[in-house]
C-alpha cells in the first residue's frame, strides 16, 4: 500500500517540488515574461487568412459545423 505522504498525486512529497509550481517563484516569473512578449506579437497574416476561410466555410455550411 502507498503511504499518503509518499503519493505525489495526493499532495505529498517534498517542499522543493511544490515550490517549482509557485507562480511567484523564479520559474513562474520567467514563464510570465515569455508570455508577456508573445502576447504583444502580432497575429501572423497566414493565421488570419486561415481563420477567415474557416468563417467563410461555416457561413456556407449554414453554421452546422
Amino acid at each position: 500500500m502507498i503511504e499518503p505522504s509518499k503519493d505525489k498525486r495526493r499532495g505529498g512529497g517534498n517542499a522543493a517540488a511544490g515550490a517549482a509550481f509557485d507562480p511567484n517563484g523564479p520559474v513562474g516569473r520567467k514563464l510570465k515574461s515569455f508570455y508577456d512578449v508573445i502576447e504583444t506579437e502580432p497575429v501572423p497574416d497566414r493565421l488570419l487568412d486561415l481563420l477567415e476561410k474557416l468563417d467563410e466555410a461555416e457561413r456556407k455550411a449554414g453554421g452546422n459545423l
